[in-house]
């Protein structure tokens, strides 16, 4: 497929804006005026539409392939969401209305304090923050909870304790809020080593970040008795709840004995965060937290208005501009509302159901990291096929494209060689979860009878498998057009 400036032709335009009158010309200060060509592509309206609608053709997208991106929930986001999200009374209001005047944003302020209501109900907690913008930044936020609260206490407290099948963000956010980590390993059945943490705990550490479910996929057993360790000395416990989607009506953070957990609700909540965004990292909290939640807040006085709450003397203060991507907000909140209690419950069955599956008709031909029951996804290792025949799991996830399949996560979780993280989600139906099936069980086959096909996927798409080494030797930093 020619790029855009392969179909520019001379003199060719959309549309004629003719040329600037002088007097036009002269208002325009000399500095700001251009000297040199454009360099831009001369081409007409037509080909301007049949280019792009022709590239999104060629996009993966969840409207138009399966994604198991494992620990990223990508599932399909219900149309309604987009309709509600785009009506003018949510998209249409300025942020800043909020502030200068509530009453004439009250149905947006309510949408907040009714969403923060419902995922404080559903994770078992106090308080919730929406002002997040991603999953790590509540992280973040939540370190500086956790921070706010030992220093209000007098506190001394120098580790956060993560174990290392965590998402890479838990340490790094751990470090950011100025926090040394203590990384502890995993057991065999796939949680983190109860009797290594116990060795590790103590007086200074600040809190515990687990993932439950983890990233492998598995519930940990141990739970009970980490939170009964860490409650011993003061520590706070936080959840990843990035993996949410897997205990949805089965288990709240909150009963278990987090004290704070942040959720994705660009994955658990519908908005699929492809290309990077838009996300939102909402952070809920326990009782011994609540006075610290970023400001302002929402609440509803007595007449059943709606206004910002800035009364938190103890606040760790904003966590970002006004509350965070709002459009999100607006999404999960109609994604929470139609399906109801019943429906978040079916959510998690149908996630835990449908990775169980695949675990069960895959574990004959690629190696499970953990062979045990999995949550929301399953984890598989394809170090067989690399000792085997050299094909590693990207010459599979390659294998994947050209089959009309997103890759799942790969080498990631950092502790399973040669990973394959897999997570189909609720929303995909048996006959294409058997496709995906299909497929992973061909790419096994020929890793054994014709490996170098493998090696050499895609072999059907317009973007060819680059020479990694050659790219890496002839590097092209600039664009010389």
């Amino acid at each position: 497929m020619k790029h855009i400036f392969e179909k520019s032709v001379p003199g060719r335009t959309g549309v004629d804006v003719g040329a600037a009158s002088a007097g036009a010309a002269g208002l325009l200060d000399e500095r700001f005026r251009r000297t040199t060509d454009s360099r831009l592509p001369e081409v007409s309206e037509l080909d301007v539409m049949r280019h792009y609608i022709r590239l999104s053709q060629l996009n993966f997208s969840v409207d138009t392939h399966f994604y198991p991106l494992g620990s990223c929930t990508m599932k399909y986001n219900p149309k309604v969401n987009e309709a509600v999200s785009a009506m003018p009374g949510f998209a249409g209001i300025h942020p800043l209305m909020a502030y200068i005047g509530e009453e004439h944003v009250q149905g947006c302020l309510q949408l907040i304090h009714d969403l923060s209501f419902l995922l404080a109900e559903i994770t078992g907690m106090k308080g919730v923050t929406t002002q997040p913008y991603a999953g790590a930044h509540g992280e973040l936020t939540g370190i500086l909870l956790m921070a706010a609260y030992h220093k209000s206490r007098g506190n001394d407290k120098k580790y956060v304790i993560v174990p290392d099948e965590a998402h890479g963000t838990n340490p790094a956010s751990a470090a950011m809020g100025g926090y040394t980590v203590i990384s502890i390993p995993v057991d065999r059945d796939g949680g983190m080593d109860v009797d290594l943490f116990r060795e590790k705990m103590n007086d200074e550490v600040a809190g515990v970040m687990l993932t439950l479910p983890n990233t492998l996929g598995v519930f940990h057993r141990g739970i009970c008795d980490i939170v009964e360790i860490a409650r011993k000395h003061d520590a706070i416990l936080y959840n990843d709840g990035a993996n949410l989607n897997a205990i949805l009506g089965k288990a709240r953070p909150g009963d278990i004995g987090f004290d704070i957990v942040h959720m994705n609700l660009h994955k658990t909540f519908s908005t699929p965060h492809g290309g990077g965004g838009p996300g939102a990292g909402v952070v809920a909290v326990s009782e011994k937290l609540v006075d610290f939640l970023p400001v302002p807040t929402v609440a509803r006085t007595p007449q059943g208005r709606y206004r910002l709450d800035f009364g938190h003397e103890k606040s760790i203060g904003p966590m970002a501009s006004f509350f965070g991507n709002f459009g999100v907000l607006v999404r999960a909140a109609v994604y929470i509302m139609m399906l109801g209690r019943e429906g978040l419950i079916d959510v998690s069955e149908k996630a835990v159901l449908n990775a169980n599956y695949i675990r069960v008709k895959l574990k004959e031909y690629f190696d499970l990291a953990v062979d045990r029951t999995c949550m929301h996804e399953c984890v598989f290792s394809a170090k067989r096929q690399a000792q085997k025949s050299g094909v590693h799991a990207i010459d599979i996830a390659k294998a994947l494209i050209e089959r009309g399949f997103h890759p799942p996560t790969i080498y990631f979780p950092l502790v399973v060689d040669e990973a394959l993280m897999i997570e189909p989600t609720e929303t995909e139906s048996k006959e294409t979860i058997d496709g995906f099936i299909e497929a992973m069980i061909e790419i096994a086959r020929l890793s054994e009878t014709d490996p170098a096909r493998i090696k050499n996927a895609p072999n059907n798409t317009p973007v060819s498998r680059p020479d990694e080494t050659r790219a890496a030797r002839e590097l092209k930093l600039t664009c010389n057009l």
